[in-house]
């Protein structure tokens, strides 16, 4: 039988990128809400690696009291501009409120880099698998480009449409999923995470 995984989100476009890039039929995803998980977990932590570790220990904790062999992945990501000191950060998601829409956020952005002539920016993922019997394992991932200065494309979700990855000359709006997988930040971490697992296997 495929392994369950339990990916920590609601985000349907997170759980939509993991099984797109995970095409192994040797796992079956869920997000934490199809397991009945409906608690909003607090990202209190500065960093993307604690914020992971919080919602992952968070999920685990609930599904190990009803399904043993479950495995848990959390993912903590977003972007970094450098003309904004960092920001949006790991304040990515709740960047232009807690309910604003991905272009609410990414117009936000480009109001914000108005005038800015450095448009260097790197999207993070921080992955954090949890496996019963064993110790948090995190993952990184990360993309480095640059804020286009205005929307291109329909594709992906959250920051995509304005932002262009180094060497292309397409943003990730602009890219098909399997394009924008090979270089994408959670694609990276990800197979970083089927790479240990393979490892273990061999």
């Amino acid at each position: 039988m495929p392994q369950a995984v339990v990916i920590a989100t609601g985000n349907a476009g997170k759980l939509s990128e993991f099984c797109a890039i995970i095409k192994d039929g040797a796992f079956s995803f869920f997000m934490s809400k199809d397991i009945g998980f409906a608690e909003e977990v607090e990202e209190s932590a500065q960093t993307f690696k604690r914020n992971a570790e919080i919602k992952a220990k968070a999920v685990f904790e609930y599904t190990a009291s009803k399904y043993k062999d479950y495995w848990v992945v959390a993912d903590d990501s977003g972007l970094e501009v450098e003309a904004l000191d960092g920001r949006p950060g790991i304040f990515s998601a709740r960047y232009a409120g807690e309910n604003a829409s991905g272009k609410d956020r990414y117009m936000k952005l480009l109001n914000e880099m108005e005038g800015k002539t450095n448009r260097n920016a790197r999207f993070v993922c921080c992955l954090c698998l949890i496996r019963p019997g064993h110790a948090p394992e995190f993952f990184e991932g990360v993309c480095r480009g640059s804020i286009l200065p205005e929307p291109r494309g329909s594709g992906g979700f959250g920051y995509d449409p304005v932002f262009l990855p180094e060497g292309c000359t397409q943003g990730f709006g602009e890219m098909s999923e399997e394009e924008k997988n090979t270089l994408s930040h959670r694609g990276r971490a990800v197979k970083k995470m089927l790479e240990r697992l393979n490892a273990e296997q061999a």
